[in-house]
């Protein structure tokens, strides 16, 4: 049981990343460069804050005063996620619940950084991860997996 709430819980986190692995091209603003330098365990389940504060920052044309706000909640966000994963008292389904509290705060809280033109395709790329994850969930589903 355990062995399954580990893959359900890494599955959630991979989904989560995606939501930062594709999304609609960038308007024409510049974004800001970010340093080649990357957290210790980004290369750990899916993209940690700083892989994904550069590709928002990409995607959203994000400026410095943003990048400066939004990097303390994205790794707030991993440590929220990680205190998760390593609580084994609770369902799968409290934890799935949880996560999702845990990325709709973080999601309100970039939202809250944004200009209305960065919201509108903030919101975009949300409903495009929305509907990867619904084409993935029948086959999560599926007997035997």
């Amino acid at each position: 049981m355990q062995k399954r709430t580990t893959v359900i819980l890494g599955s959630m986190l991979l989904c989560a990343g995606l939501l930062f692995a594709q999304a609609p091209a960038a308007d024409q603003q510049q974004p800001v460069q970010q340093s080649g330098q990357s957290a210790p365990m980004e290369h750990h389940r899916g993209a940690g804050p700083g892989m994904q504060l550069r590709w928002l920052t990409q995607k959203l044309s994000l400026s410095q005063d943003q990048v400066a706000q939004l990097k303390p909640i994205l790794v707030e966000q991993r440590q929220q996620m990680q205190a998760l994963r390593a609580n084994t008292s609770q369902t799968v389904q409290d934890l799935q619940t949880k996560a999702q509290a845990i990325r709709q705060d973080t999601n309100s809280k970039i939202e809250a950084l944004l200009n209305d033109s960065q919201k509108q395709q903030f919101e975009q790329m949300l409903a495009a991860r929305r509907a990867r994850h619904q084409q993935q969930q029948p086959a999560q589903n599926q007997p035997g997996m």
